[in-house]
């Protein structure tokens, strides 16, 4: 960790997560409006996509999905606390509770992904 103090630091570590959250919902978007878009094209191409989708594989991105999106929220509503209050030294302790929170919201929705009719 020498030259490189900042990168033990929870801090950095809720930065990179609320980053790479960031690309991921960025990457993504795209895909989610293409597949929209074959419902307009007819119920038989999204009747198809939606049997492609139910695929494990594809259960496990909605999980990270789902982690990336509880991961920004709670990255960003720690930032927004930051600008709004002074912080003390509690402020690992709030990273911790919203990064717990994100795992625990995509956990609530992975252990709901086969509870589907």
């Amino acid at each position: 960790m020498i030259g490189r103090p900042h990168r033990g630091h929870a801090g950095y570590w809720a930065f990179l997560a609320h980053r790479i959250s960031g690309l991921a919902l960025a990457l993504f978007l795209p895909l989610h409006f293409l597949a929209l878009g074959l419902a307009l094209e007819g119920a038989q191409k999204m009747d198809s996509f939606l049997a492609w989708a139910d695929s494990p594989l594809l259960k496990f991105a909605q999980w990270l999905l789902v982690l990336a999106l509880a991961l920004h929220l709670t990255g960003g509503l720690r930032l927004l606390m930051a600008e709004l209050w002074i912080w003390s030294d509690r402020q690992r302790t709030w990273i911790s509770i919203a990064s717990g929170t994100a795992v625990a919201v995509s956990l609530v929705f992975a252990f709901n992904l086969g509870q589907s009719a």
